[in-house]
Formats: structure tokens, sequence, C-alpha cells
């Protein structure tokens, strides 16, 4: 029985976090591209970070060898945590709208 775990790849759930991090964290790069582009681009990171774990937990039912159990449930917590800051991010958008609006004018 093999114990070893194979090597994960972080490429897309970083991509995601960094994204995530643009949102609250002002660059020139992501002020000059607005806030709309921003966040369009942490969905998407998020997505892709969703399709991915999605896509190696079909392999692993699959029974592929070449795609390990851990390396599957990394990848399908760091989507899970993706998409809880995503959610709390638009929950406190919503929030923030709901304040603007039962401001008196």
């Amino acid at each position: 029985m093999d114990l070893r775990l194979s090597p994960v790849s972080v490429q897309s759930p970083l991509r995601a976090a960094t994204a995530l991090r643009n949102l609250t964290t002002p660059t020139p790069q992501a002020s000059s591209a607005g806030f709309s582009t921003a966040l369009k681009g942490a969905l998407n990171s998020v997505s892709a970070s969703q399709n991915e774990a999605q896509a190696l937990q079909r392999q692993v039912q699959l029974e592929n060898p070449t795609v390990s159990l851990e390396e599957t449930m990394v990848a399908i917590q760091k989507a899970q945590i993706g998409f809880q800051a995503t959610l709390n991010v638009r929950n406190r958008m919503v929030q923030a709208y709901n304040d603007i609006m039962n401001m008196q004018v």
C-alpha cells in the first residue's frame, strides 16, 4: 500500500486567491481595469477551480491510477474555500447595497 502524497497542482487555486486579493488590495493594474473586471476575473478563477476539482473527482470515480485521492480532496477543499470567499464578498456587497438604499436623503 503506497501512502506517499503526490505533488498537488496549485495553479488554479492560486489564481483564485490572487484574484480575490485584488478585490481588497487595489493595485495600479486592478484600479485601471475597474471593479467589475476584477470581480469577473475572481469569479472565473473560482469557477475554474471548481471545474478542476470536479474533473479530478470524476477521474477518481473512474479509478484512474494517475490521480490520487489526496490530490482530489485538496482540490475540492480549495474550491470550497474559494466559493465560500466569493459568497462572503457577495453577501457584503448586498449588505452595502441595502445600507445605501436605506439611507435618508
